[in-house]
C-alpha cells in the first residue's frame, strides 16, 4: 500500500510538493503542508455543498428488501476545502459521488449547492450548475475518444459547453496543459500514446477547462505507480492552492487522503461512521473501523522490528442486502459488546468538529 513520506519536486509542473509516495513509512503531517492548506482558509467561509440524509436504494436481486448503497449520509463542504471520503470497496462512497454529480437519481434526502436544492432540478436547468461540479475519474482513458487527438478533445470541451475563449481556443488549451505539466508537443497525440500519469493529468485539465468550484475525485491515483501517485496528488494540492477549488476526494487509502484533506469522513456499509479534522482522525481515531484502516499502514520501525501492529478484521463486509442488527460493524469488530448487537449507535458529536457512531467509544473504550 502506498504511504506518503519525504518531499520531492514534481518534474512536470515544478511545484514543490509536500510528500512522496513510497513504502514502509508511517504518515506524518509535515508543517509545510499545514501552511499550504492554510492558504486556502480564506475560501472556507461559504458553504458550497450540503448533503442531508442522502439515501440511494437499489432493487434486490431476490425482490425482497431494497439495498441501501447510501443510507442517510449528511455532510457539508466549504469553498476551497477538501473532504476525504474513505472506506473499503462496496461501502457506497463511489455511489455517493455519483449522486452529488446527479449522475443517478436520489432515493431520499437532499443535495444543495450554495443553498440551492438541486436534488430534483431538471437536467435542462442543472446543466449550468454541472459546469461548477466536475469529476476526476479513476480511469481517465475511458473518458477520452481514442480516435481524437488531444487538441480535438479539448476543442470539443469548449464547444460542447459553449465556453468563451477570448484569447483563442489554442492559447486556452496550451495554458491548461501547462498547468498540468504537459505541452505543445502533446497536442497531436492520441490517448493511447500517453502514460497513465499523463492521462490523469489530461483528465484534470479537462475539469479545469470548466473552471469548477468543486472537483469530485474518485480514486484518482489508485491505478498509478507509487511515484506517479505522488505527482498527481501534488498537482491536486497545487490546483487547490492556486484556484481555491474544493475537493471531495474518494479513496480506500486513509493515508493518501490524509495528506490532502482538511476533514476525513470514514464510510462503512452505506453510512459515515466517523468524521473530523484530518489531523485528529489520523492521530487519534475513535471508531474501531478507522483504527483498522490506519493500522493497515505499518511504521518503518514496526517493519524493522518484525512487529505486526495491524488490526485484522474478522471476515468480509456484510451483504448490504442483509444488514446485521445493531451496529453494522459489530460482526467484524474485536471490541463488540452486547449493546452493539442490539442497538444501532447514533452518529453524535464527540468533540468540537468530530462525530462518531460507536458504542465502544461511548462506553469509554472499555469492552464489557
Amino acid at each position: 500500500m502506498p504511504i506518503l513520506g519525504r518531499p520531492v519536486s514534481d518534474p512536470f509542473t515544478g511545484f514543490h510538493p509536500t510528500f512522496l509516495v513510497g513504502t514502509g513509512h508511517r504518515l506524518s503531517l509535515p508543517s509545510n503542508l499545514c501552511g499550504q492548506i492554510a492558504t486556502g482558509a480564506a475560501f472556507m467561509t461559504v458553504s458550497l455543498l450540503q448533503v442531508q440524509d442522502l439515501v440511494k436504494s437499489f432493487p434486490s436481486r431476490h425482490g425482497t428488501h431494497p439495498v441501501r448503497a447510501v443510507d442517510g449520509v449528511s455532510f457539508t463542504l466549504s469553498r476551497g476545502e477538501t473532504l476525504g471520503l474513505v472506506g473499503e470497496s462496496g461501502c457506497g462512497k463511489s455511489t455517493l459521488a455519483r449522486l452529488v454529480l446527479k449522475l443517478m437519481p436520489v432515493s431520499d434526502g437532499s443535495i444543495s449547492v450554495e443553498g440551492h436544492d438541486v436534488t430534483s432540478m431538471p437536467d435542462s436547468i442543472f446543466r449550468d450548475w454541472r459546469k461548477r461540479i466536475q469529476m476526476i475519474f479513476q480511469d481517465p482513458y475511458s473518458t477520452l475518444n481514442p480516435r481524437h487527438s488531444l487538441r480535438r478533445i479539448f476543442q470539443e470541451v469548449f464547444e460542447t459547453h459553449c465556453i468563451p475563449t477570448p484569447e483563442g481556443i489554442e492559447n486556452r488549451i496550451m495554458k491548461l496543459l501547462a498547468d498540468v505539466g504537459l505541452g505543445e508537443v502533446d497536442l497531436s497525440k492520441l490517448p493511447h500514446e500517453f502514460s497513465g500519469g499523463q492521462l490523469q493529468r489530461i483528465g484534470i485539465a479537462k475539469t479545469l477547462a470548466l473552471d469548477p468550484d468543486l472537483i469530485v475525485a474518485d480514486e484518482p491515483t489508485s491505478a498509478l505507480d507509487p511515484s506517479i501517485q505522488a505527482q498527481i496528488l501534488n498537482l491536486m494540492l497545487k490546483i487547490r492552492r492556486e484556484r481555491g477549488v474544493a475537493f471531495l476526494l474518494i479513496s480506500h487509502d486513509l493515508e493518501v487522503v490524509g495528506h490532502l484533506a482538511d476533514r476525513i469522513a470514514v464510510m462503512y456499509l452505506g453510512r459515515i461512521v466517523e468524521e473530523g479534522p484530518a489531523s485528529e482522525i489520523l492521530t487519534s481515531p475513535a471508531h474501531p473501523y478507522t483504527m483498522a484502516l490506519l493500522s493497515a499502514s505499518p511504521t518503518l520501525a514496526d517493519i524493522r522490528m518484525g512487529r505486526d501492529q495491524r488490526i485484522r478484521l474478522q471476515g468480509d463486509p456484510p451483504n448490504p442486502a442483509n444488514v446485521p442488527d445493531g451496529c453494522r460493524f459489530h460482526p467484524r469488530c474485536q471490541h463488540a459488546m452486547d449493546i452493539c448487537r442490539r442497538q444501532d449507535p447514533q452518529f453524535t458529536s464527540i468533540a468540537e468538529g468530530r462525530r462518531c457512531a460507536c458504542h465502544f467509544w461511548a462506553e469509554g473504550g472499555k469492552a464489557a
